[in-house]
């Protein structure tokens, strides 16, 4: 069935092969980029999906298909679903990720307004995750479990599915390489961009200070402390650190020492040793279901909290309006309030949230 189908078109191969293989197909294809942010006042980089590079990329390859492409100002929404958020979150101690923010907002609600205002059906990514439509949408993993990105697709709202294609889903980077050569695609090899967008790469510090007010806690140095209370050393600011890292906490240890919790409140990090990164529990926050029978308690799911982590076996404790706690089978390493949490149930993404604590094996919560 022949559809009109907005296609965000960040520039990058993906989304380009995407708008080809949905153009072959025969239906009436339009390629949107999102400007997501001030390229003259922001100091990112402009080689990435979202930069001034990507914007160009993604009208040659649509002036090749012979598709009309649009480019929508969406800087107002992306500062304040994404941006304002990422700074909101690091000085309140937490590890933010940028880019669900984004998926959840961004690229899909403010995209399926656009799509609805150009008389379009659907819209559709280069995400490589899939949809499967008997009965309820529902949404799955890609098949390539290497390069699934249905991890960051959890907020997405679960009336939207019904609209939404993954012409990737199926296949894998490789693949995705050999057919935007075959078609001549000007970003047949464009390398992939592992940066946020609009962070300097390996600068996200310097950013936080053009954005938080002078003098932050986030910001100002603070006591390194063991679980038992004793200061070992100072931080630089607890806005530079994330639960799990090592780099940055100083010499002259005996042993080597981990980040294992964020106290905003008194400025401290907590440090200690690599198998004290093993939490039992875990609560979640911000919920979204994607399915219409949301798992309850004492339900066993799958949880995934971090992109590329293989997903850990879990049962739910309880499950309240917005949030629930659950317990992992075996206890997980690095577990970082601020990260996302997925729920899956074999490949079937059932919704997730945002993790706001969790209980260190044989230690409280954070």
């Amino acid at each position: 069935m022949r559809r009109r189908i907005l296609v965000a078109m960040s520039g990058g191969v993906d989304s380009s092969v995407a708008a080809a293989l949905l153009a072959r197909e025969g239906h009436d294809v339009i390629g949107a980029t999102m400007k997501t942010f001030c390229y003259r006042e922001t100091p990112g980089p402009t080689k990435t999906c979202c930069g001034l590079d990507g914007i160009t990329d993604a009208r040659r390859v649509a002036s090749h298909l012979g598709i009309p492409h649009y480019v929508f100002d969406v800087e107002e929404e992306f500062t304040r679903d994404v941006i304002d958020d990422f700074v909101g979150e690091y000085g309140r101690g937490r590890t933010p990720n940028p880019c669900v923010r984004c998926n959840s907002n961004t690229k899909f609600r403010d995209l399926l307004s656009r799509a609805v205002a150009l008389g379009c059906d659907g819209i559709a990514t280069g995400h490589y995750a899939r949809l499967e439509r008997r009965g309820a949408p529902t949404l799955l993993r890609g098949s390539d479990r290497e390069k699934d990105q249905s991890y960051f697709l959890w907020g997405l709202p679960a009336e939207a599915l019904s609209r939404l294609h993954f012409p990737l889903g199926a296949l894998g980077k490789g693949e995705v390489r050999k057919r935007a050569r075959d078609l001549a695609l000007a970003t047949a090899d464009k390398p992939e961009s592992q940066e946020i967008c609009f962070v300097p790469v390996g600068h996200y510090r310097r950013f936080l200070e053009t954005r938080l007010p002078p003098g932050h806690a986030a910001l100002t140095p603070g006591p390194l402390i063991t679980t038992r209370g004793d200061v070992v050393g100072q931080h630089r600011g607890y806005a530079g650190y994330t639960v799990g890292q090592r780099k940055g906490l100083g010499g002259g240890f005996s042993e080597p020492l981990y980040v294992l919790e964020i106290r905003p409140a008194t400025r401290e990090i907590v440090v200690g040793r690599r198998e004290e990164l093993y939490s039992s529990r875990m609560s979640v926050g911000a919920l979204n279901w994607l399915v219409p029978d949301p798992p309850g308690e004492g339900r066993s799911v799958r949880v995934q909290i971090r992109h590329r982590a293989p997903d850990a076996p879990a049962v739910l404790l309880s499950v309240g309006v917005g949030s629930l706690e659950l317990e992992f089978e075996t206890p997980q390493r690095n577990v970082s309030p601020g990260q996302s949490a997925a729920f899956y149930d074999g490949p079937v993404l059932l919704g997730g949230g945002r993790i706001s604590g969790s209980a260190r094996k044989g230690a409280g919560s954070q």
